[in-house]
């Protein structure tokens, strides 16, 4: 089994006419490597197999050596820690078994990783068919909830055509389906790539380039060249950074109103092409027309689409449940509770497989630091506050109080509306377990539900302060009242 890097060298050189022989000795391996790497048309994640870990003693300490390196970084250069030194505080300080040859090679690889060392820019001319890649940050309502997502862009400095997708992470998995969706619409694929130093893709540290599994196939699939830009330069993708911007200001003003975000990513395309009728900046012919060149030089794309996806295991507990990507739980079967199942993270959506490799269910992926869990009557909050019409027999109402239920059985539709926004908007922050304490506990303090006495009474609960607009100076009361006089 060769690196992915290798399968795309050989697959990059085939294309420019070498032969089978000259690419096995460039690359070390037989002609029948070379054939059968040739021959493959997907090279989509396979689901993982068992492999058992092999934890080491060293890693219950890494973090501490991690922080001590951090420390030494502004520290006299002569006053640091050395290799010896951070075994020996190990060893006496914390009662760490490990040897000294083990924490100098893990020392080693952590300051190797920090190290930057010099390489040449990139050339800034950009031939057609070549492209940049970058995320950006915008707010969106996403069914009715003011949210901060990430964006990615594919520009083509040639002609400056640049298109977007909109995504709720910046990881390995948003990437290649961005990819991949800006691939089928412009019906090719780019000869090369220019990414920043994304750790959701990868990195060059030094010389060295580090992908992620993930984009490492993607790469692999289409049978595009890659490169990484180096760290805080931003000049070495100008036409991206600038393209980020545009996209922003012309597209994402006002703030957009978003359901479904695989529906708003197809409009999203047609209206970023639209952006480029107009001249080239420095050219002064269409935008539009200079990208039929870059058109020209693209690669053909493969026979499958590459399914953008990185497969992880998890242990369902007693309910069936599975919790991944931190406060994120999945529902599965009641049957499957105590088993490994193997779940197949995509950007937007989640897959659980049982053991055999059927499929078990299908979730939407949820992100952020806020608990969700699939089987909470907070899935049904954001469609909910839009159609109260459901709200006698919603999940929501059942798991309320008696007296909250009653109180919001009798509103006007205008103010059910109203308490059940300000319910779905404190769950976004805090979770459907904090969202339902503090609108309880609002009810039973103010006798109503509105947005201000939830996030107080969700403030109280965490034992988070309340952050204002504008600083009060308590004085001021006494000043008004004449207290202190």
């Amino acid at each position: 089994m060769i690196s992915m890097s290798d399968v795309n060298s050989i697959r990059q050189m085939r294309r420019d006419g070498e032969s089978v022989a000259s690419i096995a000795r460039a690359v070390g391996v037989s002609r029948d490597t070379v054939y059968k790497y040739l021959k493959k048309n997907d090279f989509s994640p396979d689901p993982p197999r068992v492999v058992m870990a092999r934890p080491s003693k060293l890693d219950p300490y890494k973090p501490l050596i991690q922080e001590w390196l951090d420390q030494d970084v502004t520290n006299w250069k002569k006053q640091r820690h050395t290799a010896r030194r951070i075994w020996q505080r190990l060893r006496d300080e914390c009662g760490a078994d490990v040897s000294e040859a083990t924490v100098g090679r893990y020392v080693r690889a952590a300051r190797e990783s920090r190290c930057e060392r010099r390489s040449s820019f990139l050339d800034l001319t950009w031939a057609p068919g070549e492209a940049q890649a970058d995320f950006g940050e915008a707010d969106f309502y996403v069914r009715g909830i003011r949210t901060r997502l990430s964006y990615f862009v594919l520009v083509f400095p040639y002609s400056n055509v640049g298109l977007a997708q909109v995504f709720p992470a910046e990881n390995a998995e948003c990437t290649c389906e961005g990819l991949r969706r800006t691939f089928e619409f412009v019906g090719g694929v780019p000869t090369r790539i220019v990414f920043d130093n994304a750790a959701g893709v990868g990195r060059r540290i030094g010389d060295a380039v580090r992908t992620t599994e993930v984009f490492g196939r993607c790469a692999a699939h289409y049978g595009f060249a890659y490169s990484f830009c180096n760290p805080h330069s931003g000049n070495e993708k100008g036409s991206v950074e600038n393209k980020v911007g545009v996209v922003r200001r012309s597209l994402f003003v006002p703030v957009p109103q978003v359901w479904d975000i695989k529906t708003y990513n197809v409009r999203l395309l047609d209206a970023c092409m639209k952006l480029s009728d107009k001249p080239h900046w420095l050219k002064g012919e269409p935008e539009s027309q200079l990208f039929f060149e870059d058109h020209f030089a693209m690669v053909g794309l493969p026979e499958r689409p590459f399914e953008c996806v990185r497969y992880t295991r998890a242990k369902a507990d007693k309910k069936g449940k599975v919790k991944v990507d931190g406060p994120h739980i999945y529902s599965t079967a009641p049957e499957l509770a105590g088993q490994e199942l193997v779940l197949g993270l995509g950007a937007l959506c989640v897959k659980v497989y049982d053991q055999s490799g059927t499929l078990v269910c299908e979730h939407t992926r949820r992100y952020g630091s806020a608990p969700t869990d699939e089987t909470d009557p907070s899935s049904q909050l954001c469609l909910l506050s839009t159609r109260v019409g459901a709200w006698k027999n919603s999940r929501v109402r059942a798991a309320v109080s008696e007296d909250l239920r009653n109180h919001m059985d009798l509103l006007p539709r205008a103010d059910l509306r109203g308490e059940l926004r300000a319910m779905r908007s404190e769950c976004a922050r805090s979770g459907w377990v904090s969202t339902l304490q503090a609108t309880e506990l609002a009810f039973a303090s103010t006798g109503r539900v509105d947005e201000a006495s939830v996030t107080v009474a969700a403030s109280g609960l965490s034992s988070k302060p309340v952050l204002y607009d504008e600083e009060t100076d308590l004085a001021d009361y006494d000043r008004a009242t004449g207290i202190g006089r």
